[in-house]
């Protein structure tokens, strides 16, 4: 198994209605296995990474945040404009700003709640044919469907997640 990818890359499925439930519970429920992941960790715990030259349990959940902030805006935008250029953003640098090093992890995971809940809220408004809207990623030169794009940050929130509980485990947590 490779550490970096501890539930496999994502593969984007075909859409259908049990797909799409199965996605939209990621969402609606991400923050409460995050919250769980981290349960009862102490400050040394959190600034652990989760392997070498990895990021800490820190800045995981901050990216988490971070990450489905954007997320929430792209779909946003691709739900009310015809293919809209996407913004993206230097991860790594994001990772070293002072609300990632200074601030607890609490704050993101609260943010993590009402943000999944307002996103799962519009996700589930979608019809049919909003999952085919897409929008356009500048990096990968490509466009990419909502659908794509809730298949990514359902997985990106569990391979997260997992990170985080792979490490507790290796370390006996």
């Amino acid at each position: 198994m490779d550490i970096r990818y501890p539930i496999g890359r994502y593969v984007v499925p075909a859409y259908s209605e049990n797909e799409k439930d199965a996605r939209l519970s990621d969402i609606l429920f991400l923050p409460r296995m995050l919250e769980y992941a981290v349960l009862n960790l102490n400050d040394d715990q959190l600034h652990v990474p989760y392997r070498e030259g990895g990021w800490t349990i820190n800045e995981i959940v901050h990216h988490v945040a971070d990450s489905h902030m954007n997320a929430y805006i792209r779909f946003k935008l691709g739900l009310t404009e015809d293919n809209p250029v996407i913004k993206p953003y230097n991860q790594e640098a994001w990772s070293k700003t002072a609300d990632v090093t200074g601030v607890p992890i609490n704050l993101s995971i609260t943010l993590l709640h009402s943000l999944h809940l307002r996103w799962y809220e519009l996700l589930k408004s979608f019809e049919d044919s909003h999952w085919q809207r897409t929008v356009f990623h500048p990096e990968q030169k490509r466009e990419m469907s909502l659908w794509e794009l809730l298949a990514i940050y359902s997985w990106h929130g569990k391979h997260h997640v997992a990170h985080i509980t792979g490490l507790r485990e290796q370390m006996g947590w």
